[in-house]
């Protein structure tokens, strides 16, 4: 499992790692709590399957009441799930669920970890998951994460059973179990072996819980009481809680900050049996391991601790510090020496970061850096040796208290510095639900710790200490003030297609451009940009010189070409080759407020649509739901979109009439509202009666899927129908057509089988269970082994108009470049023309 890495010891320092891109101090109450941490020798590492799975209550309660180091470990990224925010899904709603948990994390204090699992949508059971999983490579994850972090107790948050609601969540608690039988036998995964010592926690807990209607607490499970109020936090550990799960934004998951406390269950799976407390027969102190010395002086240090002057505690850190260091436990001793020069360095009051101007940086370029130092001790801290990249510079110099220095230097990127990217995306995944990792000790990790480093060699007494400073972007913000980021490595050069996928009409040229961004400063000269398809070329055009300027070229493929072409969905690749180099990478980046910016990259592709696809609409009223890219799909299909508005619905409604529709909506061929709309749109309520008179008077509604969860409306249709969490998984199940003829499958397309094949992820999800006999059901469809449902698509007559339901995962289809998907959804959009 395991490649060859180089590992490159310091000898003498201890390098100080963080995480963030500036080594700040801590406040005196959070050192405090660090000093009772470290105190304390138990880990716990919590359990499941996904970003918002994790019982942030007891994560909370664990780090702060009981001061024990606590680690999730999440085995997917998040990636199959819905999009509240915007319109990024898989590998970019990943990325961000991956930020949005490490924000949760700065606040309740606990680490992140992940496996190399694709969340790949809903599964129903492990049979299911396992078909997508490989099951020995998660495992394999597992008992890595447990070998470095060497947790004491496991508490996973689902069982291996139906009760876990979902097959990603029970497939968790099945490689817990297996995971913590082989984390301490020598012979699985002896790879491993090379980088982390075998280690077999004590148990395994499943957190039972009151979900909904379904309750797996008794009474006579381990009890652990939570959400004490704790006077340095201000609020209690539930409330905390609530903070830190509302972080999710990108799921609408925030959660109220509860006060009081409550009682969390636990039921025993496997290992030694708790029976009063969760650390039951664990080593939990510092004397019990032999060590009474460094627990005498953690007491003395936690006793006078001064939350006003905590660098008086300095002289009595620097002597438990030769202590630590001195334990033969070395795994132990990397642990804590790690927090414990946080602790001094925080007690020191000690600032660093290294930042330019720019946001972005090319490999090879120089580029000019401030290095800005503070200390707050009275005993000053003695910048030794400052190590820039590959120079190292001497300086010996004492960082006088409250006193800020700033040292100005130029920075070459080094030529081979690779493009900031997440590790998870920087090559293909190996199947469809594993990412390929190219470095298998990266496993793990939330994300990689920066290459690019500014090392300084402090002296702290006759202590010395290796501080790990990123290269950093700093600006100032009008709204947010300093804004400190990751400096991100570029490409020199950038290609991207102006539309993220065309729609290529019959017995027409298909028009396109590409945008090339220049990011270096260097010349381009005789450069040449590439059109191509399946390796064959397409066209291009010579730039003889860009002289760092950005252009957008021009493309024109003959309908001739098209027709040559067989697939009714293909890809295009562009690049650019100038000087023997070829750039074909473009940028994605993320940018959200609550969240750094992010990036990876991706081929320089685009996906193309043909053949016959017909729309007869010319004019949508768009109610915009939760990240819904399609309103952005029909205007590049050729559809004039409009996004309604609080005042496009209210006009002169002539009841009389019996029309209802003196108003803007009255010119629109359709009406369609996004995913999740009656979940988003407050002002939903307000909107539906017009939306029913407009049917009424011989609109076209289509509104697609919802949840129960947080609805603004009770009745979204002019007759009942009751959402159920009822779905299809199987993006290839069968569907039947319950009446071939009808309208909404003939005009203006005739809707075959073949229009579902190549659907991604699912069919759809929160079909009705129920609904009025007004409904007319277009399609059966069913998962393997279960019953048909009927409620993918509801079509009702209503007045002179038409109304349709349909939660089949067009949001998904239609960025995927889904032909069938897009000529079925045009169809619902041309009811009325039929």
């Amino acid at each position: 499992m395991f490649k060859k890495v180089i590992i490159v010891f310091i000898l003498g320092f201890y390098s100080v790692f963080c995480s963030a891109q500036q080594v700040r101090p801590s406040k005196s109450s959070e050192i405090y709590r660090e000093l009772k941490t470290l105190k304390q020798l138990p880990k716990v590492l919590y359990l499941a399957a996904h970003p918002d799975d994790e019982n942030t209550g007891l994560l909370s309660w664990l780090i702060n009441d009981q001061n024990v180091e606590t680690g999730y470990l999440s085995l997917t990224r998040g990636d199959g799930g819905q999009n509240l925010l915007g319109t990024e899904q898989g590998a970019a709603l990943g990325l961000i669920r991956t930020h949005e948990l490490l924000e949760a994390r700065k606040l309740d204090g606990a680490q992140q970890f992940f496996t190399r699992a694709i969340d790949f949508g809903f599964s129903k059971n492990t049979t299911d998951t396992f078909k997508q999983w490989n099951e020995d490579s998660i495992i394999a994850d597992v008992v890595w994460v447990i070998r470095k972090f060497r947790p004491d107790v496991i508490i996973c948050r689902f069982p291996p059973t139906a009760a876990a609601g979902h097959g990603q969540h029970a497939a968790s608690a099945v490689v817990a179990e297996k995971a913590f039988k082989l984390a301490g036998d020598k012979t699985a995964f002896p790879d491993q072996l090379k980088y982390v010592n075998a280690w077999q926690p004590k148990r395994v807990l499943w957190n039972t819980f009151r979900f909904g209607a379904v309750n797996t607490t008794a009474e006579n499970q381990l009890k652990v009481t939570v959400g004490q109020y704790d006077a340095q936090l201000g609020m209690g550990y539930g409330e905390l809680a609530g903070l830190s799960r509302s972080l999710h934004k990108s799921q609408g998951a925030g959660t109220q900050s509860v006060a009081g406390i409550k009682t969390e269950y636990f039921s025993h799976v496997i290992g030694e049996p708790a029976k009063a407390t969760l650390f039951d027969g664990v080593t939990k102190t510092w004397t019990s391991q032999g060590s009474a010395d460094i627990d005498q002086s953690l007491d003395k240090i936690i006793s006078t601790f001064n939350f006003n002057n905590p660098d008086q505690s300095l002289p009595a850190l620097l002597v438990l510090r030769k202590k630590v260091m001195a334990l033969k436990d070395a795994d132990l001793k990397k642990d804590k020496i790690k927090s414990l020069d946080n602790i001094i360095l925080s007690c020191a009051g000690f600032m660093g970061e290294v930042v330019t101007n720019q946001a972005e940086a090319v490999a090879g370029e120089h580029y000019n850096f401030r290095l800005n130092l503070i200390s707050r001790a009275e005993n000053p801290v003695v910048l030794d040796n400052v190590k820039w990249l590959s120079q190292s510079e001497s300086f010996n110099r004492k960082l006088s208290k409250d006193s800020l220095i700033t040292i100005q230097h130029d920075i070459q990127i080094p030529a081979d510095a690779a493009l900031t990217e997440p590790y998870w995306l920087a090559k293909s995944p190996t199947n469809a639900a594993t990412f390929s990792v190219p470095n298998d000790t990266l496993v793990g990790l939330p994300e990689a710790e920066s290459p690019l480093n500014v090392l300084l060699d402090l002296k702290i007494g006759s202590d010395k200490l290796q501080v790990k400073l990123p290269l950093s972007f700093k600006k100032l913000d009008p709204v947010r003030g300093d804004v400190v980021e990751a400096l991100r490595i570029v490409p020199a050069l950038e290609l991207k297609f102006t539309q993220s996928l065309y729609v290529a009409k019959e017995n027409e040229d298909l028009h396109l451009s590409l945008n090339i961004k220049v990011n270096s400063s260097k010349k381009f000269n005789n450069g040449k940009v590439n059109l191509m398809y399946n390796g064959e070329w397409l066209g291009g055009a010579d730039l003889n010189s860009l002289n760092g300027k950005d252009t957008t070229i021009d493309y024109i493929i003959p309908k001739t070409k098209l027709t040559s072409i067989k697939s009714d969905r293909f890809q295009l690749d562009a690049n650019f080759v100038a000087d023997g180099v070829t750039y074909n990478k473009k940028q994605i980046l993320i940018q959200y407020p609550h969240l750094p910016s992010l990036q990876y990259f991706a081929p320089a592709t685009v996906t193309v649509m043909k053949g016959d696809i017909q729309a007869k609409v010319k004019k949508v009223g768009y109610i915009q739901g939760a990240g819904d890219f399609i309103p952005e799909f029909l205007r590049i299909a050729g559809i004039q979109v409009d996004v309604l508005k609080d005042e496009d619905f209210y006009g002169n409604i002539d009841e009389s009439a019996g029309n209802g529709s003196q108003n803007k909506l009255s010119q629109y061929d359709a009406i369609v509202l996004g995913v999740r709309a009656n979940n988003t749109e407050k002002k939903l309520g307000r909107w539906m009666p017009f939306l029913w008179s407009y049917v009424k008077a011989g609109g076209n509604l289509v509104m697609q899927y919802n949840t129960n969860q947080d609805t603004t409306v009770d009745q979204l249709g002019m007759y009942n129908f009751n959402i159920a969490n009822k779905r299809v998984t199987e993006e290839n199940a069968e569907v039947k057509f319950l009446n071939p003829n009808h309208k909404l499958l003939n005009f203006p397309n005739k809707i075959t089988a073949d229009d579902f094949k190549g659907w991604v992820q699912e069919r759809g999800a929160y079909f009705p269970d129920q609904w009025d006999a007004a409904y007319e059901p277009l399609f059966e469809m069913h998962d393997t082994g279960e019953e048909p449902l009927q409620g993918s698509t509801l079509y009702a007559k209503y007045g002179k108009g038409n109304f349709i339901y349909t939660p089949l995962a067009f949001f998904r289809q239609l960025p995927a470049g889904n032909v069938g998907a897009a000529r079925l959804f045009f169809n619902f959009l041309s009811a009325q023309k039929n």
